[in-house]
């Protein structure tokens, strides 16, 4: 999906009946607080198709569904030390689909695990600096309040 989420089908339908009962653009993106552009291109596409449905879009199908993925997940929190192959052949025999190595890699950095990477550095204090100099040199970085 792009950037910006799709507007709801009950949204939709609200700015399907205002614009029965002779609404204006204006009223409708102010009542529903949604672009005047997107309510009169939802109105354009009920004229023309007569639905409000969304329509199927090009491109490849996705090979993991929300499923595996939960699985890919679950897996990966159990014990994060797995190799990206081990992880895909566990997906395989429980999903029984056909994934590669790339795939699981592709879906892990997408749920935001990257790699071994620290989740966040601890703060540095006079207790856990490992030597001086770097608890000096977060003290001189850090920002004067005036």
């Amino acid at each position: 999906m792009g950037r910006f989420q799709e507007l709801s089908e009950f949204k939709h339908g609200t700015v399907i009946g205002c614009h029965v009962c002779n609404k204006s653009t204006r009223e409708m993106s102010l009542l529903l607080n949604t672009p005047q552009s997107t309510v009169s291109s939802i109105i354009i596409k009920w004229k023309q198709l007569g639905t409000t449905a969304t329509q199927p879009r090009s491109g490849r199908a996705r090979k993991m569904t929300e499923r595996g993925q939960h699985m890919q997940k679950r897996t990966v929190c159990r014990s994060c030390q797995l190799s990206a192959e081990s992880i895909a052949k566990d997906l395989q025999t429980a999903c029984s689909l056909q994934i590669s190595t790339t795939t699981v890699c592709r879906e892990l950095h997408g749920m935001g695990f990257h790699g071994r990477a620290a989740a966040s550095k601890p703060y540095i204090t006079k207790c856990n600096a490992k030597f001086d100099g770097r608890l000096d040199l977060a003290v001189a970085r850090r920002p004067v309040l005036a």
